[in-house]
């Protein structure tokens, strides 16, 4: 039994968030008179950073009072010397200590920024003391005795 009377009413779905948002619908909106609100987010879609301090602005340009320390020139020969003592390449060292090339490169033209982490890696690969009062001697493996 059905009844000719009663009415099924069909409705579309309600547009999705990402189709409202798009320039096709928000023009339409406009078209229709429709009060349409539009914000561009501050830094959206960029890779910037979202906070500078003052002190990074001042490192940058690099003044007498604030500057960044750099790898001593004589430890820079000491990563050369040692490295070649090995007959390994810059690229080579790099891989082998997982760091760029170009860290190898800067520390040994003494540009790089000193980090402990990297030169122990590069003390253990080149089996040579970067650091301390025993600088340039062999590197004792761990557990022998002075």
């Amino acid at each position: 039994m059905s009844d000719w009377d009663q009415v099924t009413v069909l409705k579309k779905r309600a547009p999705k968030a990402s189709t409202m948002k798009s320039e096709q619908a928000v023009n339409a909106a406009r078209r229709q008179g429709v009060a349409v609100d539009t914000q561009l987010k501050w830094g959206a879609g960029s890779n910037k950073q979202h906070v500078a301090t003052k002190n990074t602005a001042k490192l940058d340009r690099e003044t007498e009072e604030l500057r960044h320390d750099a790898i001593p020139l004589d430890m820079g020969k000491l990563i050369q010397q040692g490295r070649q003592a090995k007959g390994l390449t810059q690229k080579d060292l790099a891989t082998k200590i997982n760091e760029k090339p170009q860290i190898i490169t800067d520390y040994e033209a003494g540009k790089g920024i000193p980090n402990n982490i990297i030169i122990g890696k590069i003390e253990r690969a080149i089996g040579i003391k970067l650091r301390g009062k025993d600088r340039g001697k062999p590197l004792l493996p761990p557990g022998a005795k002075k």
